[in-house]
Parts: C-alpha cells; sequence; structure tokens
C-alpha cells in the first residue's frame, strides 16, 4: 500500500510517499479501507520532535473514515465492507474520570492513518454517519471527541449558559462551538483573525473578540452582560488567566490544551473567591466517542472541513497547519 511515512525529525518534507506491507488483522482486529483521513496538531509536534516515545519510520495519522477490508479471527465477519470511522483512542482504562497510563492514540505507537489501509481493534470501528462524506466523517473522531468530552461530561454547558470558546479556527475549538449551540448555549468565541470570528458567527456564534486589538476580556464581558458561565479554553498561557478573571461567580473553565504555554502570572485567589470550577479534559472514552457521532447524526450536523489534500500532499498539508490560517479541520483524501 501507499503510505505517507515520516522519515525524519524535521520539517514537513520529511512526509515521504512510501510503498510500504499492507497490515494484516490478527484476533479482535479489523483492517480498514482508508478513504479519507485528518490532521491535529499532534502529527506537527511528532514530526518536529515535541513529542515523547518517538520511533522513526511511523505513518502518523490518528483519524480516518474508510470501508472494512478484512477482519482477523473472533470479529464479526458483517463489519466487511462497512462504512466505519475509527475511535483513535486505545486503552483507557477503567476509570472514566481519567485514562490509564497505557492510554495511547493512533498514530504513535501504532501506524497511523496517513495511508490506503490501516489496522485497528475492531471494538475502535463505529458505523459512519449516513449523511456525512467521507472526508467530513474523518474530520471528527479526535477532535470530535476531545471537544465533546471537554463541553459536555466535563464542563456540562447547559442551554441558556453563554459559554466563551477561546482560539477560534482549530479542529477541537470549531466542535466546542458546534456542541455548545447543539446544547443551546450562546457561544462566544475569541480569535486573532475578524475573518475566523465572522466565520463562527456564520456558523451560530453570538458574537467574538480579537485578542490583538484591545481589551478581548472586556469586550466579551461586554457582550455576554457580566462574564461567560462557562470557558473552553485550548490556548493557556495569558488566555487562560485572562478567562478566570472574566468569568461569572460560579463558572466553570475546561481546559484541553496550552498553545500559548504556561501562564506567567496567575491569582490563584480568583478561583476560591469566586467559587470556580477548573477542569482538565483529555481525550474520551467509548461512550463518549458513541454519544459525539449520534448527536452528529441525529442532529445532521457536519464538521467544518478547512481544505482537502491528496495523500501524496501530506507534507503541503502540514505546511497549513503550521502556518495557522486554517478553520476546521485539514483532511487528507486517500484514492
Amino acid at each position: 500500500m501507499k503510505a505517507a511515512v515520516l522519515t525524519s525529525m524535521g520539517d514537513a518534507d520529511a512526509l515521504v510517499l512510501q510503498e510500504v506491507a499492507d497490515p494484516k488483522p490478527g484476533a479482535g482486529e479489523a483492517v480498514v479501507r482508508v478513504r479519507a483521513a485528518a490532521l491535529n496538531h499532534r502529527d506537527v509536534f511528532i514530526r518536529q520532535g515535541l513529542y515523547p516515545g518517538v520511533k522513526l519510520p511511523v505513518i502518523l495519522g490518528s483519524d480516518a473514515a474508510g470501508v472494512v477490508a478484512e477482519v482477523g479471527e473472533g470479529v464479526d465477519t458483517a463489519w466487511v465492507g462497512k462504512e466505519v470511522v475509527v475511535d483513535p483512542c486505545f486503552d483507557w482504562g477503567d476509570n472514566p474520570r481519567a485514562q490509564s497510563n497505557k492510554f495511547h492514540i493512533l498514530g504513535l505507537p501504532e501506524d497511523g492513518t496517513y495511508a490506503e489501509f490501516v489496522k485497528v481493534p475492531a471494538e475502535n470501528l463505529a458505523p459512519k454517519p449516513g449523511h456525512l462524506s467521507f472526508e467530513e466523517a474523518a474530520a471528527l473522531p479526535l477532535a470530535g471527541l476531545t471537544a465533546y468530552r471537554a463541553v459536555v461530561t466535563r464542563a456540562q454547558v447547559a442551554a441558556g449558559e453563554k459559554v466563551l470558546v477561546t482560539g477560534i479556527g482549530g479542529g477541537v475549538s470549531s466542535f466546542a462551538l458546534q456542541i455548545a449551540l447543539a446544547a443551546g448555549a450562546e457561544v462566544y468565541v475569541t480569535s486573532g483573525s475578524d475573518e475566523k470570528i465572522e466565520r463562527a458567527k456564520a456558523l451560530g456564534a453570538a458574537g467574538g473578540a480579537n485578542y490583538r486589538e484591545g481589551d478581548w476580556g472586556k469586550a466579551i464581558v461586554a457582550m455576554t452582560g457580566g462574564g461567560p458561565d462557562v470557558v473552553i479554553d485550548s490556548v493557556g498561557g495569558e488566555t487562560f488567566a485572562r478567562a478566570i478573571e472574566i468569568l461569572k461567580t460560579g463558572g466553570r473553565l475546561a481546559t484541553y490544551g496550552a498553545t500559548a504555554g504556561a501562564v506567567n502570572k496567575f491569582e490563584v485567589r480568583r478561583i476560591f473567591w469566586k467559587q470556580l470550577t477548573v477542569l482538565g479534559s483529555t481525550m474520551g472514552l467509548r461512550s463518549e466517542f458513541a454519544e459525539m457521532l449520534k448527536l452528529y447524526e441525529s442532529r445532521e450536523l457536519r464538521p467544518v472541513v478547512d481544505k482537502v489534500f491528496g495523500l501524496g500532499e501530506a507534507a503541503e498539508a502540514h505546511r497549513r497547519m503550521e502556518q495557522g490560517g486554517q478553520f476546521g479541520k485539514i483532511v487528507l483524501k486517500v484514492d
């Protein structure tokens, strides 16, 4: 099969289209003919050497939608020929509150989805929502699951609440916007791009503030009439600290990322004095993956796809992600 293989650490050109051996399913496993795969920032971090435990060569990619080509011993043969999406989480463990120390994600150490075929445990298969194209369905798994757990399970966003999603434009933040809206919340966003804010408003956001122009925290407080009830944050850094400042008394903040790094100055007293709840969130359970897919199918929601590249254009797709201009998910179409 053909695969975009990471052959060395470095720039995007380290992703090389190669012919590699087809995967074969063992007991309890299935091989999926990949029709589309999607990028995540995790892939870029691995390529840049910013992720622990990297062993080369490796096929990156956590997200896939396709057709089951073959199953191993003990797997229902009715799966063969079915259109599926792949849950990228392995070995969560028995504790629904947090993942086990064996938890890992498809695309390292196991070869991932930038390939014509991928092998996964059959229990990680789920039927593809029928209203979605393969490209749309491939956008869902990692980012959709991350957003669902942060918004629904951890923050427990409710109808009528005012929710701030920081850093709109990335894959998870666009899903967080959609999922919070589906819960009946009034959603606001931040971005360094007026164009991204307008795109978020076209998706249903009530408003947004550009963090490059003036005091975005003050602007959000004015828009929400006193501050948001909930913040869904992927930025970290000074954005996290400012979000704590502007949250309403009794508010919640769910954090799933820290693209801006550590917080240099943080007033802990704001948390206890305002009775705030800070919630960490990472990926999610298989049951949450099923609930997320059910939500998108029952509401006929469509993931936001930024741009579709061919498998042989994986390096170009990585460069687009590094440039940060995308809105939604970057997808590889696998012919």
